[in-house]
């Protein structure tokens, strides 16, 4: 299963907005049942974003870090490159984690901040087979950056090498 285009934007409406976006108004952006929406929220939850629940609808609990889920694809030869990109680019590569067909979500946490973490993450590679090998390359990052700037010059770098999926 994967992230679906509607549950990326509500990621990102949820990261810019100010106060919390009730069910019903995410209901109504996305011409869809609020059912649908609690549907997506839940996903997300599992898939390890700090979405809150609140009286008056959902929010993300940590502003000061703004946190993205981003879909990715790509030869194991570009784990280095994949994971430089996002470190160089003012990123923090938090973790890991494929949806699998029958196990369901597999996560591992990295906390990478630099290339000194890259380097040895790569180097421990060495020693088995990575996640994304379980689902014909397709794995996840939560990735955390200072800004929204940030996030999408990221995005953007890894776009422009092929890396999103």
């Amino acid at each position: 299963m994967k992230i679906s285009q509607r549950q990326k934007q509500i990621i990102d409406i949820l990261q810019k907005a100010e106060n919390p976006i009730n069910g019903d108004t995410l209901a109504k952006e996305f011409s869809v049942s609020r059912q649908i929406i609690v549907k997506d929220i839940s996903l997300l939850k599992a898939f390890g974003l700090d979405i809150i629940s609140t009286n008056k609808g959902y929010k993300i609990e940590n502003k000061t870090e703004f946190k993205k889920i981003i879909e990715t694809k790509h030869e194991d030869k570009d784990i280095k490159d994949e994971l430089n990109t996002i470190v160089d680019n003012g990123g923090v590569v938090i973790d890991v984690f494929i949806n699998h067909p029958v196990y369901g979500v597999i996560k591992k946490n990295l906390d990478i901040h630099s290339r000194n973490g890259v380097n040895n993450f790569v180097k421990n590679m060495t020693k088995t087979k990575p996640l994304k090998e379980l689902t014909e390359d397709v794995h996840f990052h939560t990735i955390s950056a200072k800004s929204l700037d940030d996030l999408e010059k990221i995005e953007e770098a890894l776009r422009e090498k092929g890396y999103l999926n």
